[in-house]
């Protein structure tokens, strides 16, 4: 005897009911005739000078990074990608990322503060030792 040979059918799932399936929309449905979705805007308005379509975002899926330039003010942004990435989100990270520095700039941590602080002290002390080898050189 031989090997038994494949069946080149295979196995069929649950018969469907013929008639009306409400999961199923039909194509010429109500519901999807004349609804377009619009596609999502590859050019937006820059945050810094404020010109409308001036900002133009490039993807470079190989490289795995979205660059966002302005053709006005020059300004410009790069952020990681991923294959989900579309120029909105781009956008998205840069708005994101003006919002965090001036969060960071309205708020000083102490540490940096009393860094500051001690620079200027420095530079006063700086300014006093001069004033004082100026005021001894000259005769009275």
């Amino acid at each position: 005897m031989g090997k038994r040979k494949k069946s080149s059918r295979k196995p069929q799932g649950p018969k469907k009911v013929s008639g009306f399936d409400p999961c199923v929309e039909s194509p010429r449905s109500p519901l999807t005739t004349g609804v377009q979705q619009e596609p999502l805007a590859k050019v937006f308005t820059c945050l810094f000078c404020n010109h409308e379509k001036t900002v133009i975002v490039k993807i470079e899926r190989k490289n795995g990074v979205g660059n966002l330039r302005c053709k006005v003010c020059g300004q410009s942004f790069q952020t990681a990608i991923n294959y989900l990435t579309a120029p909105v989100d781009v956008y998205a990270d840069w708005v994101d990322a003006c919002d965090a520095v001036s969060k960071s700039r309205s708020y000083m941590p102490a540490h940096l503060q009393t860094a500051s602080r001690a620079t200027e002290r420095s530079a006063v002390a700086t300014r006093r030792y001069a004033d004082e080898e100026d005021a001894q050189g000259e005769p009275a």
